[in-house]
């Protein structure tokens, strides 16, 4: 199993906390250090079973200053993650071929 991960994030922080409460010690991804590829970002939306664009965090400034305004294609909504990585909904916890968002953490009970 595995978390994308945002240690600054209170719902990421409660994920991982009930992963490990429940036995589960996740590999970590700290995503804001190790920037997703365009190719792990499509991978991980097709897990999740959306659109890349329900994978971003609108209320970010990046997304409101640099893209809410444009009519972007799914490879273009991935390459902003890319640039701009803070705009990856977090947390991600992957099994498998499935992910899910710990939002609300109690998501990833399906995967325990």
């Amino acid at each position: 199993m595995k978390i994308y991960h945002n240690p600054r994030c209170a719902k990421s922080r409660q994920t991982l906390a009930l992963l490990q409460e429940n036995g589960v010690e996740p590999e970590v991804v700290l995503y804001l250090k190790t920037i997703p590829t365009v190719e792990a970002l499509k991978s991980l939306v097709s897990k999740l079973g959306i659109r890349p664009l329900q994978l971003i965090r609108k209320g970010e400034p990046a997304w409101k200053e640099n893209f809410k305004e444009k009519d972007l294609s799914d490879d273009e909504i991935l390459s902003a993650m890319v640039a701009y990585p803070k705009l990856i909904e977090r947390p991600i916890v992957v099994k498998g071929q499935k992910a899910v968002l710990g939002r609300p953490p109690e998501n990833v009970l399906e995967f325990i």
